[in-house]
């Protein structure tokens, strides 16, 4: 449903949505949430979603300011946030290689590049990739349609900024109350799954509650599917019914899982990219040819292949290995859009160790190099992610794609910057050893780390790869089977929880499902979300403070 935008004050130009305020207040923010980010994402091995706290930190801020527009506010919150994810790309896999060995002597310009070019890279198919995505296949992206309803109410006021409010208040008293105080629940497993490896449960969210409601019973219910295959059939009938070892079963989980949410990834390329090629992608080769860019992209191919052979000279990387990572890149972006559009979830490192995983078996290549492979995909993919939420809002408001994606390149570009110089002080102050520890668990990195050495059970792989693209030619409705066959139950059923609150609402009480549903879901993502990023920030302040 499009937004009434009415009664709120719109830019009337491209000069009153990217302006000089908005850039200085978007790159200081990128700064701080791209710091904290890489100390979150080490220590708590997960990365709340910034976008909820950007809109509200720059609307509270401009509106200070006076004299500002919920487009200049967009842009703001686009710049803000583009740092964060980068920093999860970083976390969640070059920590890998230090806890392979202690001692590994990984240079600042290796890590630099690495982190630095998967930017650009996710910058340049961000470009790319927006206008298909975002308004031709027109994905919910949950995040980004919650930060274009709080944007306009408030800027509107009113009644429907006291459901707003109230249910912003109420997440963000139980996120503190779960987070920094430990009073109230934050996991419940169910035991006798447990037992079995499955992590089923509840996860007490209400920002996944509020995304399983926007996101809507058909997909969650999809979702849900997912988890039945893959934990009570792979996981427990497997050891149960057929007497599978608990490796075999968690490696059949995680490698249909895996392979599924690559083959939608080749269906998607396949059935909708390509045969727009010509718009989606020409614009790195002819200005008239690239309809679908937000910029002139004939620079494009110019910086992938100089990256290609700093890739080649300062990486070690072999040619085939190069081009591995650069199609990797290619085809992660487009599936972290899709993923992120239609779950609100962004499995980064996921897409970097598959990407990994191909290039180490067509290679045979050293552990450094493979996880470099790893670093590239992973921070591309979830930059691009991650802003297609504020593109999303972007497009709901009416923002100028252009003043966003500029946006996106500064804060983007100075948030790798942060990222690098942030991981390199931890390793100069504490030594490689600090990572896989209590102190910096890196869980992400750890399973980077432990499944350098290929996919689990490769026929299966491949099994769910060709079944999710020939059922994707039939009907994309299965899109999201293979994320609940690989993600941890308690992900899967927290979100099922507001699918089944949507549709009971929609039966019941549709004019309030309608009218209030969405601002109240909007509201909670937005609590959960703000107080989430402060507690992080306390967090890394602490940490610093005890350097």
């Amino acid at each position: 449903m499009a937004l009434d935008l009415s009664n709120v004050k719109k830019a009337t130009s491209f000069k009153e949505q990217f302006t000089v305020r908005a850039m200085v207040i978007g790159t200081i923010g990128s700064i701080i949430l791209t710091a904290s980010s890489m100390f979150v994402a080490l220590k708590a091995s997960s990365l709340p979603w910034p976008i909820m706290f950007v809109t509200l930190f720059s609307m509270c801020l401009l509106k200070i300011m006076g004299n500002t527009n919920v487009n200049e506010i967009n842009v703001t919150h686009t710049a803000m946030s583009a740092g964060s994810m980068v920093a999860g790309g970083l976390a969640f896999t070059i920590p890998g290689l230090f806890i392979l060995d202690n001692n590994a002597q990984i240079g600042v310009l290796e890590i630099g590049l690495c982190t630095v070019s998967g930017t650009i890279l996710g910058l340049i198919f961000t470009s790319l990739l927006r206008k298909h995505f975002v308004e031709k296949a027109a994905m919910p992206y949950a995040m980004g349609q919650a930060a274009a309803e709080v944007l306009v109410v408030g800027d509107e006021g009113g009644k429907s900024m006291g459901y707003l409010g109230g249910s912003f208040a109420l997440s963000g008293v139980w996120t503190l109350l779960r987070d920094q105080f430990a009073v109230v629940p934050a996991l419940k497993l169910v035991p006798s799954l447990s037992a079995y490896g499955s992590f089923t449960g509840l996860w007490f969210s209400p920002m996944l509650i509020a995304v399983g409601y926007l996101i809507g019973p058909l997909t969650i219910g999809v979702w849900f599917l997912g988890w039945v295959i893959g934990d009570i059939g792979a996981l427990y009938l497997g050891q149960t019914a057929f007497g599978w070892a608990a490796d075999f079963a968690s490696g059949v989980k995680s490698s249909l899982g895996l392979g599924w949410m690559v083959g939608v990834g080749f269906a998607i390329t396949a059935k909708e990219i390509i045969p727009n090629a010509k718009n989606i992608f020409g614009g790195m080769f002819s200005k008239e040819a690239g309809k679908d860019a937000i910029v002139p992209m004939q620079w494009a191919p110019i910086v992938m292949l100089i990256f290609a052979v700093l890739y080649i000279f300062i990486l070690d990387m072999p040619i085939v290995a190069v081009i591995i990572t650069l199609l990797g890149v290619w085809l992660t972006t487009a599936m972290s859009s899709q993923c992120v559009g239609q779950s609100g979830i962004n499995p980064m490192e996921v897409f970097g160790i598959f990407v990994m995983a191909i290039a180490k078996v067509a290679c045979n290549l050293e552990v450094t190099q493979a996880v470099y492979v790893a670093c590239i995909v992973a921070v591309a993919s979830g930059l691009t992610g991650d802003v297609m939420n504020d593109f999303k809002s972007g497009h709901e408001l009416g923002s100028d794609p252009k003043a966003q994606w500029i946006g996106e390149v500064i804060g983007g570009v100075v948030g790798s910057v942060v990222a690098v110089a942030v991981l390199v002080v931890l390793v100069k102050a504490y030594g490689g050893g600090v990572f896989g520890t209590e102190m910096f668990p890196a869980a992400q990195a750890a399973a980077v780390a432990s499944v350098v050495g290929g996919i689990a059970n490769v026929p299966v792989f491949i099994g769910g790869l060709v079944a999710s693209v020939i059922v994707y030619f039939i009907t994309p409705v299965f899109t999201m089977l293979g994320l609940g066959i690989y993600l941890p139950g308690y992900l899967t059923l927290t979100a099922v929880l507001g699918g089944v609150i949507r549709f009971i609402l929609d039966k019941a009480a549709p004019k309030f499902s309608n009218a209030r549903g969405g601002i109240i879901a909007a509201g909670l993502l937005a609590g959960e979300g703000f107080l989430g990023v402060i507690i992080a920030l306390g967090t890394a302040i602490s940490i610093i403070k005890g350097m």
